[in-house]
């Protein structure tokens, strides 16, 4: 029989070039697809980098150890000196017939701040014109009887007799006089009753310095018995300013100690004063030692229960720290730039005290002569969010 063999049949060869061809294309996407499945590069957002022509705009400072004095911060308030306070009442008991002076009114001392109509005022009248009738009589006896010495029809005992009782009348109107006085009858009312015994209806309540009214207790019709306090007048020319000192800090101040104070009403403008007072006691419930300082006020800008700041400064040490120039705030928390080559910054986070002059002192985030931008921040950190949005 005659062999058979089996055989395979061959492809063209423009198949097989095309088989390569859409083999290596299909590898080709593979790669194309790979390479673009692996992620971007991360971008540091805390660089800026500058253009060559900018580098003029900024300037470059070292950390460096710095005199700081130690300065403490103490919240407290605008409040009256009591000192220079006077609380003003009747001397007598009456009923309030009119009010003059409200809160708020500068007054003058010996002002009429109200008035007053009393029993008492008229009867202590009818004392003085009393007294005034026994001093005239007494006067008169005297001289007759200096007469009568004259003719000797009298002993001189008589006459030492009356010059005595004269005496006595005298020493009664001065003391009708007095009372009259501290009721609150004007020397001028006191002279016309006594020329012409006409009696006074009301007593002025007056003020006894010069200031401000601050408090006012009392309304027309309402009886007034002496003590109560009906005004408080005080002179505003010089206030305290009263801050709560925490115990752990008490025996870093003293008396007559130089302070600074900021009103944040009058736009944080500085002022100054001496400590007068601190507190030998400790307030449980705070844990605070109070303090006062006195602060000329002589243009009535600070006004009672104003918020204030006392500035207290302290001991000078060396801290390392950073002009308060180069310092951005963001998001609650403080950065800096530091320089990493002549064109390139990094925004680095710092932790800084309160300012002292023109420095923060610093805390954490910077070695000493880390070189970093202290003009011309706010630039660049403008640069640096343009890049970060772009």
């Amino acid at each position: 029989m005659p062999r058979t063999y089996s055989q395979t049949p061959k492809l063209p060869f423009s198949r097989i070039a095309l088989l390569f061809i859409l083999l290596g294309a299909l590898t080709a996407c593979n790669k194309k697809e790979q390479a673009a499945a692996k992620p971007a590069p991360a971008v540091d957002t805390a660089i800026v980098e500058i253009k060559p022509e900018m580098a003029a705009q900024f300037s470059i400072e070292r950390v460096q150890l710095t005199d700081i004095a130690i300065t403490q911060r103490v919240s407290g308030k605008i409040e009256a000196n009591e000192q220079r306070t006077t609380r003003i009442g009747a001397s007598v008991t009456g009923r309030i017939t009119q009010v003059m002076a409200e809160v708020g009114d500068r007054v003058k001392a010996g002002q009429a701040l109200a008035k007053l109509s009393s029993p008492e005022l008229t009867n202590a009248q009818l004392s003085f014109l009393r007294a005034v009738s026994s001093s005239k009589l007494a006067e008169r006896s005297v001289e007759r009887a200096q007469q009568l010495v004259a003719a000797d029809v009298i002993g001189f005992a008589e006459l030492q007799r009356r010059e005595v009782e004269l005496s006595v009348a005298r020493a009664e109107l001065r003391a009708a006089s007095d009372q009259l006085r501290l009721i609150g009858l004007s020397q001028a009312s006191i002279e016309r009753l006594r020329e012409n015994g006409s009696l006074a209806s009301e007593v002025a309540i007056t003020a006894t310095q010069n200031g401000v009214v601050v408090e006012r207790k009392i309304s027309q019709g309402q009886v007034a018995q002496p003590g109560d306090p009906l005004f408080t007048v005080a002179d505003l020319s010089n206030v305290w300013v009263v801050g709560a000192l925490p115990e752990k800090d008490a025996n870093s101040v003293y008396l007559n100690q130089r302070v600074d104070v900021e009103v944040a009403a009058l736009g944080n403008n500085l002022l100054h004063g001496n400590i007068v007072f601190i507190s030998d006691t400790v307030q449980p419930d705070t844990r605070t030692v109070a303090i006062r300082t006195a602060v000329n006020n002589p243009k009535f800008e600070l006004k009672p229960q104003m918020l204030a700041s006392l500035v207290l400064k302290g001991q000078t040490v060396r801290q390392l720290a950073v002009p308060a120039s180069a310092v951005v705030r963001e998001n609650g928390r403080e950065y800096v730039f530091v320089q990493l080559d002549k064109l390139r910054f990094r925004l680095t986070e710092v932790r800084l005290d309160p300012a002292v002059g023109d420095y923060r002192p610093l805390i954490k985030g910077l070695d000493e002569a880390t070189p970093i931008v202290v003009d011309g921040t706010f630039h660049l950190n403008s640069q640096r969010k343009r890049a970060e949005l772009e």
